[in-house]
């Protein structure tokens, strides 16, 4: 297998101060075809999940009914069924991109979205048969066995997928894009766009780096003729598919005039973006007229964008209450039995535009903190609060917190509401904090289902779930609440960080 090597090697121009850097080529055992890339990658990814899906429905079908009855009955009816599944898992994994390969070798999360997308996707058909009236014609322990042995072979087959995926992009086995780099000097050693083009799909061949001095001439292109000659006469003999530019987007002049050099060669040429704006281009672009713009600050949601939270959030918090109400008179009688004072605990928390309001939450605690100095709960806390340990763990002293849902306080999906004494303590300290109240604040948010949920006792801890409250609010859709709330149901009792 090709690989780039990671040791350069510098070819200096005393004259002009230009710096070519060699990439050097060592060869290691194993083979990488040239058309491996990652769009290859990423479509092999997607095949193998949807011939393990339908190998997986077919199989538990055959296997339980030949076991059962001693026929294989209706197999065509579930040879359909597992491809229906997997074309639908498939799309569904598809939306929330996880078959880019960043996302692959990120394993936790994957194997999250395995299991969230495979649960609701089996509880949303069996739901449709079952309104249709065709859940007979389906084996119950056909369908289970399909649904265990199913996820059981995509987790196994997510990890090793991750693994090798991580290695390959360690060793360069997808960089078969023979490529080279126009670069300002001292951009390329200090930007990660080297490295990141080096792995995902680019063999950068070339880096020829331009001192700042040189850029700024008005002779910029006679200046660096004999040097633009030789690379464009590299790129012919070794057949460069791509050319890199890594210039401050602020040197127009100079990206035009490398553009009007480099005509000659029929290869794209690509615009990295320099620092300064690689962090605004994270944002989603918009078209107005002919003018391209970053909506770095999305406004609130539209009247038709509330209607449809508003819709999900009255049904989600009914149908919760009937379910969770057994739960919820057991947790009150063991509050009443196994500590004095009332019930339900109640704190002042800011929602939408910063408007406070009265929360509501099973007590876990022997103190009723609500004022201008509040202590988090910590592990072992001793206030906390013998049943109350096992409410916090599992997230049921949450639940009264549907009663504030159907109140129109919060939602049952975003930012988690912090008590008025750290509102402000923390709006002091980050910047972007307050823009947390553009929505309402929800029971469960998309920084509790990526890990950061409990106590916050640092400031970066804080930080980064204002970051991940700050990318749902910028990049919100129905979709996204229904995929936080399957979440949040598969993993609020096997994570253990509240206390």
């Amino acid at each position: 297998m090709s690989i780039v090597s990671t040791r350069p090697v510098p070819v200096p121009d005393s004259a002009t101060g230009i710096r070519v850097v060699e990439q050097t080529a060592s060869t290691s055992k194993g083979f990488s075809p040239s058309w491996l890339r990652p769009a290859v990658v990423e479509r092999f990814l997607a095949l193998v999940d949807a011939a393990l899906i339908v190998i997986s429905g077919i199989g538990c079908a055959v296997g339980y009914l030949l076991w059962t009855a001693g026929n294989v009955g209706k197999a065509d009816f579930y040879a359909a069924a597992s491809v229906l599944i997997a074309i639908n898992f498939i799309l569904l994994t598809l939306v929330q991109q996880g078959y880019r390969l960043k996302i692959i070798t990120d394993l936790p999360r994957t194997l999250r979205m395995t299991l969230t997308t495979w649960t609701g996707l089996f509880g949303a058909l069996l739901a449709i048969a079952f309104t249709m009236k065709v859940s007979e014609e389906f084996s119950r322990g056909a369908t289970i066995s399909f649904y265990l042995v199913g996820l059981a072979v995509l987790l196994a087959w997510k990890t090793v997928a991750a693994r090798l995926t991580a290695h390959a992009l360690r060793t360069g086995a997808f960089a078969n894009g023979r490529a080279i780099m126009i670069a300002e000097f001292g951009l390329a050693t200090s930007s990660n766009a080297v490295d990141d083009i080096g792995q995902h799909g680019y063999r950068l061949m070339r880096i020829m780096e331009i001192p700042a001095r040189e850029l700024t001439s008005p002779l910029l292109l006679s200046s660096l003729a004999p040097r633009f000659e030789e690379l464009i006469a590299y790129a012919r003999e070794n057949r460069i598919e791509h050319i890199f530019l890594l210039i401050n987007w602020g040197r127009q002049h100079v990206i035009d005039s490398i553009l009007d050099v480099l005509k000659i060669l029929p290869v794209p040429v690509h615009l990295v973006p320099d620092a300064h704006t690689a962090r605004f281009l994270r944002y989603p672009l918009s078209g107005t007229g002919s003018t391209f713009i970053a909506e770095l600050r999305r406004a609130p949601l539209s009247l038709r964008e509330r209607g449809l939270k508003r819709a999900l959030d009255l049904v989600g918090a009914s149908l919760a209450l009937l379910v969770f109400v057994p739960v919820m008179l057991v947790t009150a009688i063991l509050i009443k039995l196994t500590s004095n004072g009332p019930v339900f605990f109640r704190q002042t928390r800011h929602g939408f535009g910063g408007r406070a309001f009265r929360i509501f939450k099973f007590r876990t605690m022997r103190v009723l903190e609500d004022g201008p100095t509040i202590v988090q709960a910590q592990k072992n806390d001793p206030r906390v609060t013998p049943i109350g340990k096992w409410l916090r763990k599992t997230s049921i002293d949450e639940l009264p917190q549907l009663l504030n849902v159907l109140k129109g306080e919060m939602s049952l999906v975003g930012p988690r509401p912090h008590a008025a004494a750290h509102n402000t303590e923390y709006e002091q300290i980050i910047g972007n904090y307050a823009f947390r109240h553009h929505v309402k604040p929800g029971i469960t948010g998309w920084a509790q289902v990526n890990g950061y949920r409990g106590e916050t006792n640092t400031v970066d801890l804080m930080q980064k779930r204002v970051e991940l409250d700050l990318w749902y609010i910028n990049n919100w859709s129905l979709w996204l609440d229904i995929l936080i709330i399957m979440r949040t149901a598969v993993i609020s009792l096997a994570q253990a960080k509240a206390y």
